[in-house]
């Protein structure tokens, strides 16, 4: 645990999407000296994630679409496939996940249960992320998803068996941290 953390300074180095800043700060170590750091942190605000999936299927909804930052490391195509996911914006937790989950996958939920919550990447981004799973079925698809046009989204809704699933992280095809931790967690306690 840090004790007396004292914030120096706070620099905007960027507000064209959301928010990157420089922070300088102080510190001391249990040894007592004090030390000053620079770091940088992007703020997007917090989000929500969700795997829909169906038991008697074995089934789960994931999507697939573009992500730039994994085509400018490496991801040939830029294609991922991840759970529904989006920010909050001004809505709770809850209400976001099921906003997200009709814009993204066509499905139409009520009720969703939370089963933890993570910072995804710490070391540069303030981020938490609200993980939820839910269960459905074919009566609950009221659209074809694919998310809003607006927002230029081009989203592809996957159903895909849950051992498929927990294939296609072994095999590399799913490499979104979020999704392994939803589908290792519907696995390890028994959901499906």
């Amino acid at each position: 645990m840090i004790d007396n953390i004292k914030i120096l300074k706070s620099e905007i180095l960027s507000d064209n999407w959301y928010f990157l800043r420089k922070i300088t700060y102080e510190y001391q170590k249990k040894d007592g000296t004090v030390h000053t750091q620079s770091r940088e942190a992007y703020d997007r605000g917090n989000g929500a994630t969700i795997l829909l999936y169906n038991m008697a299927q074995k089934t789960v909804i994931l999507t697939c679409q573009f992500r730039l930052p994994t085509y400018l490391n490496g991801n040939e195509s830029g294609l991922l496939i991840e759970a529904c996911a989006g920010l909050l914006d001004k809505d709770n937790a809850e209400e976001c996940i099921k906003r997200e989950t009709q814009e993204e996958t066509g499905y139409t939920i009520t009720e969703v249960r939370k089963i933890f919550e993570a910072y995804m990447s710490p070391g540069s981004v303030t981020e938490i992320l609200y993980f939820f799973i839910a269960e459905y079925s074919k009566e609950m698809k009221l659209s074809d998803g694919g998310g809003l046009e607006h927002e230029e989204e081009n989203i592809e809704v996957l159903e895909i068996n849950i051992d498929e699933a927990m294939e296609m992280i072994e095999t590399g095809e799913i490499k979104d941290g979020k999704t392994i931790m939803l589908l290792q967690y519907v696995k390890l306690k028994g959901v499906m």
